[in-house]
Order: structure tokens, then C-alpha cells, then sequence
């Protein structure tokens, strides 16, 4: 009641004759954004209602990534179209960046819907989980509002499903664990639901819903624990074999895999997709209100994951946070005015490229923005001859403790995220740069870390789409010196500099005498001290 009593409030604000003087017929949009989310090992499958409404409804991105497989620097690349390297969020810590006063100083006020807000008369709404550090006391605490939102709901640090605490607007209210009122993604999708009945009819809206599944503690609602109980995780090639010829810590994976290891990563797949199920509820109750507000046909509605996520592959049992496939690539679904129904796209897009397109749709100048990604909005429109990127950029800096990771002191200092048959998820040295590279010609990854090995890793994903043969040793060495210049370029870009063509594209230059003699760039390292 006090949320409807709020928004029914601030919808009267808004009903002024200033507001009223905007009255425009520009297209709402609406973002769907789900944590920790795959696309690669089935985690669209549950979902058929929001498979039904949005993508058979409009077009899925087969070609969707992150610039960074972890939940903080991926979701500020989302909100302000920037690579890791511009925003300097670098990891999910304060020290990383996340939330910290730096970010709210310098990157807040310019994310998209600060603009969407002041620069276009958008009212804002925004639910659910924020950045992993929000909340955090050293940084403001729940009372800080980013700039930018006009009704702001927003989960204090990390995803849970019950026993948090939201701030509503910037006041602190705490929420139990019954089911009826409680659970978050359902208390999600009755907030955004009160929104669209209260707010203002005079300006067109955005909404960020930001849900916590599929993410741990994988908590479903109760008349969906019983829901997949035949389900496993795929036992795909990758699966439960040993990472030869790749970067130490997957190396240090134990293969085979212990039985406990299997189920425990079989019930959390499991537990994935039962959370989901609320999710898809969500979609579906907010498509509906669209439709019966008579405002469906002129709202974009978003669906898309802040990374993928692993179960068994490479003999790692659940995590995200590494290089490959199925932790960089997400589901990406978008419907709306003029896209036509039931289509697939291949290009390759990044979730850097949600900023300007919605900005875009709000007919927002992107000249104006510091923005590195790309307005899909050509591409959801079905133009022709679009031109467009071969290339992006992927950036991770390792987390590690100094200290020996209490369980599993044998190991030493520096990593972290272990299992207790200590294998280990991350290091402080599980800091690597790649090139994504999507052309007519080729489907390669190059990566390289920041060790002391400078250990490289590239993939031909036509001839070996799960990864599994690192071809870094038998590769063409003309390919290997383009693409490690390019990943120098990509790793200081900025704006523009960072559309520009890659090693495949007919507009691509080259020059040798630019390269290091000794072909070894150590990918650089984007550290809080250049922040």
C-alpha cells in the first residue's frame, strides 16, 4: 500500500502543466535484466512465456555479449555504454569501484537514464538489484538516489530472495521471508505493476527491472520447487574434462570431478531454472498491464542477462567471471515499434550498445555521449545495408585475497572463490583481455593475460565452438600480430575509437613497425590506482 500511496504521489508531481507541456508520443522502454542468466547451456528454456511475448513477438540477438563475465563491471558498461577501461569498474568490491563514491561522482550522472531523465522528459523507474556494493555504508549508504531515477526501488548489495533490505526512494525498508509479500522478484513485478497504473500518462516512461535469479542462493517460490526435477546440467563436450593448454587456473581444475561436485552443480542448474519461473511470471503480468493500458504497441520492452555462467565446464564447477562462451555470451530479446515478429539477428552486439539504442529511441543526439557502444536501433528495424562492428573488446581483472584462501590454505595467496576440494574459481593473475572476433571469414577469440607467462589463448569457434584447443602455438603468425595490435588499440579506446574496423573488416590498417619487437603486450591492467 505504501508503495501505490508513493507512486500515486509522485504521479500527481508530475501531472503539472510543465509536465503536461511535454505530452509526446515517443516510445516507452522497458529492460528486463536478470542475474547471472546463460544462454549457452539452456538458460532461455524455462521460459516460454517470455520466449512467446518477446521473442517470437520481435527479434533475438544470437550474437550477445558482456565486456566482462561479472555482475558490477557488466551492469555499469549497461548503464553508461562504456567498456570496463572508461568506467574503471573493475570488480564487485568498493576497491573495485562498485557503487563507491568515485563511480557516483564521476560515472552516475552521465549513465543513460540520467540523460533519458533530464535531456528527454522521461520519467525513470527502477527496481530490484542495482550494483553489488549499493547500499554500502562507506559509500552513502541506502540512502544515496543516483541521479537520474524518478522512483527508485533498489536492493541494498546482492541478490537475495528473501530477508533484505530495499530502498524505497532512499528510505530504508526491510522485508522478512513469507512468500505473499517478501519474495523479491514477485514484489519486483507488483511494484512495477503499481507503476504503470499511477504514473504519468503526459510523459513516455523507462523501467529497469533488475531481477535476483537466476543468481544464488537460487531460492524459488514455493509452487515451483518441485519444477524440473529430471533436469541435470548438460554434459556437453566441454563438460567435466580438463582445461590442457589454457591459463593456469583452469589447468588447476581437478578432473574428473568428485560425485558430490556433480550433484551439487546439477541441483544448483536445477534451482537456476526454478527461479526463473518467477521471472517469467513477471514478463508475462507486465506485458499484460501494457497491453491492457493501451500502451503495449508503443513500448520497446529489453530482455537481456549482466553475463553467463559455467556448470562443469572445463571441470570448474559454477561460477562466470572467465573468458569463454558460456560466461561472456547472454540472452539478448527486443520487441517493439516497427521490429517484425519471429526474427533472429547474428550480428554481433554487446551489452555496451543498451545505452545508446535506447537513447536513440528516445531521439537523444549520441554525438553528444562519451558513449563506446552502438545504437541498435538500425538493426531493429531491419535496415539495409547496415554497417557494423566485427570486433569487441573483453576485460577482466582477477580478484584475489593476499592472504591464503582460508579454505584451502595449501594453495598460497592470491586466489579465491574456492571449492572445498579446492578448486578455485579466481585469482588476482586471472586478468585477461580478448578480442571477440565475429566476421564473414572468421569466428575467433584472442585473449591474452596479465601474468607472467603473458599466456595466450585464441580459439577458431567454426572448427571448435565449445574451446577446448587453444590454436595460440599453430595459428597463422600474421593473424596473431594483427590481432594483438588490435587488442592495444580496443584496450585504449574511447567513444569512436572504439567503433573503428577490425583486423577482418576491407577498411582495416595495419602497421607492423607499430607492434612491440618483442611480441608479448601485457594486457593492460585497468588498476584503482588510475582511477
Amino acid at each position: 500500500a505504501a508503495v501505490v500511496r508513493g507512486l500515486a504521489l509522485a504521479a500527481l508531481l508530475v501531472l503539472s502543466p510543465a509536465g503536461a507541456a511535454r505530452q509526446t508520443r515517443r516510445p516507452n522502454v522497458v529492460l528486463i535484466l536478470t542475474d547471472d542468466q546463460d544462454v549457452c547451456l539452456g538458460g532461455m528454456t524455462p521460459l516460454k512465456k517470455t520466449n512467446a511475448l518477446i521473442a517470437q513477438m520481435g527479434i533475438t540477438f544470437l550474437n550477445a555479449y558482456v565486456p566482462s563475465a561479472l555482475c558490477c563491471p557488466s551492469r555499469a558498461s549497461i548503464l553508461t555504454g562504456k567498456y570496463p577501461h572508461n568506467h574503471h569498474v573493475v570488480n564487485n568490491t568498493l576497491e573495485g569501484n562498485c557503487s563507491s563514491r568515485l563511480w557516483q561522482k564521476i560515472q552516475e550522472p552521465y549513465t543513460f537514464p540520467a540523460l533519458l531523465k533530464t535531456m528527454c522528459g522521461y520519467q525513470t523507474f527502477f527496481a530490484g538489484k542495482y550494483l553489488n556494493e549499493y547500499g554500502a555504508e562507506d559509500a552513502g549508504g541506502v540512502g544515496h538516489v543516483p541521479p537520474g531515477w524518478s522512483f527508485w526501488y533498489a536492493l541494498e548489495k546482492n541478490s537475495k530472495y528473501y530477508n533484505y533490505t530495499l530502498s524505497v526512494n532512499g528510505k530504508a525498508r526491510r522485508h522478512g521471508e513469507n512468500y505473499s509479500v517478501d519474495y523479491l522478484t514477485d514484489v519486483l513485478a507488483n511494484m512495477s505493476l503499481d507503476f504503470l497504473e499511477y504514473k504519468s500518462n503526459f510523459e513516455p516512461f523507462f523501467m529497469m527491472i533488475s531481477t535476483p535469479a537466476p543468481h544464488s542462493p537460487w531460492t524459488a517460490a514455493p509452487q515451483y520447487t518441485k519444477s524440473f526435477q529430471n533436469v541435470s546440467a548438460p554434459r556437453n563436450s566441454n563438460f567435466n574434462i580438463h582445461g590442457k593448454n589454457k591459463h593456469w587456473l583452469i589447468r588447476q581444475a581437478k578432473t574428473p570431478m568428485t560425485n558430490s561436485s556433480i550433484q551439487f552443480l546439477d541441483d544448483a542448474y536445477r534451482k537456476r531454472w526454478q527461479t526463473l519461473l518467477s521471472v517469467d511470471d513477471l514478463i508475462e503480468k507486465l506485458v499484460k498491464k501494457l497491453e491492457v493500458n493501451g500502451e503495449l504497441d508503443n513500448t520497446y520492452i529489453f530482455y537481456t542477462s549482466d553475463n553467463g555462467f559455467h556448470t562443469g565446464q572445463f571441470s570448474l564447477p559454477i561460477d562466470k567471471r572467465q573468458l569463454y562462451e558460456f560466461d561472456i555470451k547472454v540472452p539478448l530479446l527486443v520487441r517493439g515499434p516497427g521490429i517484425k515478429p519471429n526474427q533472429t539477428n547474428k550480428m554481433l552486439v554487446a551489452n555496451i550498445d543498451l545505452g545508446p539504442t535506447i537513447l536513440d529511441i528516445a531521439g537523444y543526439d549520441l554525438n553528444k555521449t562519451q558513449m563506446d557502444g552502438m545504437s541498435l536501433l538500425p538493426l531493429l528495424r531491419g535496415d539495409k545495408n547496415v554497417t557494423w562492428r566485427s570486433d569487441f573488446l573483453v576485460e577482466y581483472q582477477g580478484e584475489g585475497y593476499n592472504g591464503s584462501d582460508p579454505t584451502c590454505p595449501g594453495l598460497g595467496p592470491g586466489v579465491t572463490h574456492c571449492f572445498p576440494d579446492c578448486v578455485c574459481e579466481d585469482s588476482y593473475n586471472n586478468t585477461y583481455a580478448c578480442v571477440r572476433t565475429l566476421s564473414a571469414s572468421w569466428d575467433l577469440q584472442y585473449c591474452e593475460f596479465d601474468d607472467r607467462e603473458v599466456f595466450v589463448e585464441v580459439y577458431n569457434l567454426t572448427a571448435d565452438p565449445h574451446q577446448i584447443n587453444n590454436i595460440a602455438k599453430t595459428i597463422d603468425q600474421e593473424i596473431l600480430e594483427k590481432m594483438n595490435y588490435r587488442l592495444m588499440m580496443l584496450q585504449s579506446c574511447s567513444g569512436a575509437t572504439c567503433r573503428t574496423p577490425g583486423v577482418f573488416d576491407p577498411g582495416y590498417r595495419f602497421d607492423p613497425r607499430l607492434m612491440f619487437s618483442d611480441h608479448g603486450v601485457r594486457a593492460r591492467r585497468f588498476s584503482t590506482q588510475s582511477l
